[in-house]
């Protein structure tokens, strides 16, 4: 391996029933299945042909090779749906198996995997236990809220905030780009429209949530990653945001002292780009260069690894300084690295 110091802040476990039954816990364990397909039914791989179905540590270990990458930090596939469980005892059980699993079966057996720490939001006070342990005793390097029918910046869920604040850690929002649960859910009849709006629509709507219930004004210190949604759309909503919390922000946001995009100005709320967004620059300059995370979304259907980061690095409208930035330093604040 050469060190290239290239971190790739949103790698993806292959999280299906073959581990997860492993690692679950009695009374649990009985269940036949713990990992569930999404309901309505695109045929996203056609057929299985696309993305890389089998994964485990030894085909990480080849691809951070193969694309020049020292370290991945690894989120889940299957249980980003942990969020639609119905039980919340169940989805603390999952998310314990699910963490279990990504320590036993990759950060442990080499240091170039980071982990973030699935956290159970049915049972916020069980989220804020698990995130502990998984910071504490885990070494895990941040916890992740996934989709579901829930806005995090809702109060239910500040212990969490709190939590990861007092540990000086990082949460990231991470959806699956599926519509599920929502309005929209019935709508399309193509999966390229339902993966068109599902990222940007749920990174959307918890930043919303998130910012403007307060949590950046009450958690200052707290690092909240949005990611697979591209970069672009931050500056769009940020406009958006600015000027209605301008009209509106005394009623609606008293917990703010200042427009959205001041609490982004302070520099603790990253989003992964794109490697071929043609308004990266744009982004980098409205918003600053050190709010963005390369991602590259090994092994799912959709990524672009290592095309994606070959691209990126010889992209001639960005500096070398930002391109540092993008593929290093900023994935190293946001997660606490050395």
């Amino acid at each position: 391996m050469v060190n290239t110091g290239v971190i790739d802040a949103d790698g993806h476990v292959r999280d299906d029933d073959k581990w997860i039954s492993k690692y679950i816990e009695a009374p649990y364990d009985e269940r036949p299945r713990h990992v569930s397909g999404a309901r309505d039914g695109f045929d996203n791989t056609r057929g299985g042909r696309l993305g890389t179905r089998v994964v485990d540590v030894n085909t990480w270990l080849d691809a951070l090779d193969r694309g020049g990458i020292d370290t991945t930090v690894l989120y889940p596939t299957g249980s980003l749906g942990l969020g639609w469980l119905a039980e919340p005892d169940y989805a603390v059980a999952r998310a314990r198996a699910y963490n279990n699993f990504l320590s036993e079966e990759y950060m442990k057996v080499n240091p170039r995997f980071k982990g973030v720490a699935l956290l159970p939001a049915q049972d916020p006070d069980e989220a804020v236990k698990e995130l502990r342990r998984c910071v504490n005793e885990l070494g895990m390097v941040g916890g992740l809220l996934g989709e579901g029918p829930r806005l995090f910046g809702k109060p239910e869920y500040h212990p969490i905030w709190a939590e990861a604040e007092r540990l000086g850690t990082m949460i990231a929002i991470h959806g699956s780009g599926r519509l599920t649960g929502t309005m929209d859910e019935w709508l399309f009849e193509r999966f390229v429209q339902v993966h068109s709006l599902g990222h940007a629509f749920t990174q959307m709507k918890q930043f919303v949530s998130i910012i403007f219930d307060g949590v950046p004004e009450l958690f200052p210190n707290v690092r909240i990653a949005f990611l697979e949604a591209g970069c672009g759309w931050a500056v769009y909503m940020l406009d958006r945001m600015d000027e209605r919390y301008g009209m509106r922000g005394d009623v609606d946001s008293p917990l703010m002292v200042k427009p959205p995009s001041e609490y982004v100005a302070d520099g603790n709320i990253y989003v992964s780009l794109e490697a071929d967004e043609r308004l990266l620059p744009e982004t980098m300059r409205i918003l600053g260069d050190d709010k963005f995370v390369y991602a590259s979304d090994f092994p799912h259907w959709d990524g672009e690894f290592p095309g994606n980061i070959k691209h990126l690095l010889s992209r001639e409208d960005l500096t070398q300084e930002q391109r540092t930035k993008i593929t290093s330093l900023n994935a190293k604040r946001l997660y606490g690295l050395e």
